[in-house]
């Protein structure tokens, strides 16, 4: 993905994105650097200039719990920042071994399969599609495929225009890859989406370097789709019990709103296409 540690990146992505006034800092004249000085960030985390140097640098292989707590506080990481750093510390000895590719099982597709009345879907660390149920694949009926949604975000015409808050959701998506690249760094799918988003996108390409990490949680979304127009939803997303590395998602409608009555037609419309699709495929 680079050729620095991806400690050492995150680190000075952070770095660069703060300003002395934002740390309580005084600011003289001009300066060099975007963001803070190295030295800046180890005073405020009560290292040596030398150790936080080593530490960006990848020359630090071991640093302590109270090190790294004196850094995310100098860094003002949030909670999940602060997570992500020390699992970007360990070693790979220490980090588990789920990396598995496993499919969605069986009990969960059904789970899904009977909800008639919410898109449900199952992704994978890079976002790619695991599993979905017919409303859900309805519902993204308007992309070219429904496979991977970074690449339906950054790479498919239908997301600027599906997505009616493109921005947050192109963070969104972005920052939640991220924090899947912290728990598995190695991982050579979320390198090859990565590495195919960036050479497609320099939309992408920039968010990337920001090193902003967001799991996904539980939040609204303004969605339009190209047949039954504006939709105001609700999701929230599950960590798979026995598959850590997949996550349910789930798309929820207002009873009795609009939303709601959307995602009847759209209900509606998938059941009458099935039957088609078969006939399609008949002998004559």
């Amino acid at each position: 993905m680079s050729n620095g540690t991806p400690l050492g990146e995150f680190l000075r992505a952070r770095r660069e994105a703060l300003k002395p006034h934002d740390v309580g800092l005084p600011e003289y004249g001009r300066r060099r650097v975007p963001g803070l000085r190295r030295e800046e960030v180890a005073l405020l985390a009560g290292v040596s200039s030398d150790y936080y140097i080593r530490l960006e640098q990848g020359r630090e292989k071991s640093p302590s719990s109270q090190v790294l707590d004196g850094v995310a506080r100098a860094l003002k990481l949030d909670a999940e920042a602060t997570d992500h750093l020390n699992r970007l510390c360990l070693t790979a000895s220490e980090r588990r071994r789920d990396r598995s590719e496993a499919g969605v099982s069986r009990q969960l597709s059904q789970l899904m399969d009977a909800w008639e009345h919410t898109p449900a879907f199952v992704v994978g660390p890079a976002l790619d599609i695991l599993a979905g149920n017919s409303l859900a694949m309805a519902l993204h009926s308007g992309f070219e495929t429904f496979d991977n949604l970074a690449l339906m975000v950054f790479a498919d015409p239908a997301g600027r225009e599906f997505y009616q808050e493109w921005e947050r959701a192109a963070h969104s998506c972005v920052a939640e890859i991220r924090a899947a690249y912290g728990h598995d760094p190695a991982s050579a799918r979320i390198a090859e989406v990565v590495a195919e988003l960036s050479a497609r996108s320099e939309e992408f390409a920039a968010i990337w370097q920001l090193h902003d990490v967001k799991s996904k949680s539980q939040e609204g979304k303004h969605l339009k789709h190209p047949q039954v127009g504006d939709l105001h939803i609700k999701f929230a997303a599950f960590t798979v019990n026995g598959a850590p590395h997949q996550q349910l998602v789930v798309y929820q409608a207002e009873p009795a709103s609009p939303t709601a009555a959307a995602f009847d037609a759209l209900r509606a419309m998938s059941t009458e296409a099935r039957p088609a699709r078969r006939s399609a495929s008949a002998p004559p």
